[in-house]
């Protein structure tokens, strides 16, 4: 189960804009698909009987069109070839995953039919920095892009169509293709920070929890999980305001964070230390 701070559920796929079925098929599922693309290190190509999973070897163009990295003389390949310029015949396979151990780490599961063809080197034209990088660590094997015709996606047992249009137009959750770093870098180096965040949680649900940990970080705040043996509760953390680059996480960590620190000094806490002498990466943007 997943609650908001004040009571409402909160989601761990999309930021905490009220949304609904008619939402899901607009921006904030262009949103998720664009995120989890850019967030999988993953896919499953399926191209009419064959399957192989590709981990490091794709890449997203600014208007979503996925770039694959395929060995020319493999069966895929020769698939590929075969298929080129036929709508809907490609099919990749994402599962948008919690990037830390916990349990019910799937957030949503990503499918494009589209076509396939060889990579233009033309598009390079059009992409910025960071994608020409992205590109240029692929495997040196040919590059193959998959152009959507098709965008489905499925979150909490519930499936919708991701409009083109929106997908193209869409670009990922800024922090999408670092927040696995993040998230490790949080849990495994500064569980003392992670205590601190969770002094925001309600102290009833605190006492009742085995552990705390956090299981997602977007451009809207941290989302923290309460876990007892039989049940785990997730809690988004606002930042004051969304986060559009590198320094503006740290602006929103820090801020959290002197909000954590005010509430263990309330009255209504027991004492205890929340202080952190510690340097963390992620606050010095």
């Amino acid at each position: 189960m997943a609650l908001h701070p004040a009571g409402r559920p909160t989601d761990l796929a999309h930021p905490p804009h009220d949304t609904d079925a008619s939402a899901a098929d607009g921006h904030d599922a262009a949103v998720v698909a664009r995120s989890a693309l850019s967030a999988a290190t993953s896919l499953r190509l399926a191209v009419d009987d064959a399957a192989v999973d590709l981990t490091a070897s794709h890449a997203v163009l600014p208007d979503g069109t996925v770039v694959l990295a395929v060995d020319a003389m493999s069966r895929t390949g020769g698939l590929l070839v075969a298929a080129r310029g036929r709508a809907e015949v490609v099919q990749v396979d994402v599962t948008h995953l919690i990037p830390v151990a916990t349990r019910s780490r799937v957030r949503a599961r990503l499918r494009i039919l589209g076509t396939a063809r060889p990579f233009d080197p033309a598009s390079l034209d059009l992409c910025d920095a960071d994608t020409v990088m992205s590109l240029l660590a692929l495997p040196p094997v040919a590059l193959w892009t998959v152009e959507p015709n098709r965008v489905r996606l499925t979150r909490d047992h519930d499936e919708w169509t991701v409009d083109t249009d929106a997908y193209r137009a869409a670009r990922a959750d800024p922090i999408a293709g670092e927040e696995a770093a993040h998230l490790h870098h949080l849990t495994g180096r500064h569980r003392d920070l992670v205590d601190q965040l969770a002094m925001l949680l309600d102290p009833a649900l605190r006492a009742r929890s085995a552990r705390v940990l956090p299981v997602a970080l977007d451009a809207d705040g941290v989302i923290l999980r309460a876990e007892a043996p039989q049940w785990h509760t997730d809690v988004r953390l606002a930042f004051p305001r969304r986060v559009v680059e590198g320094a503006g996480l740290a602006e929103g960590l820090r801020a959290l964070l002197a909000e954590a620190f005010r509430a263990a000094r309330s009255p209504d806490q027991p004492s205890r230390s929340t202080t952190s002498t510690c340097v963390c990466e992620l606050l010095s943007g």
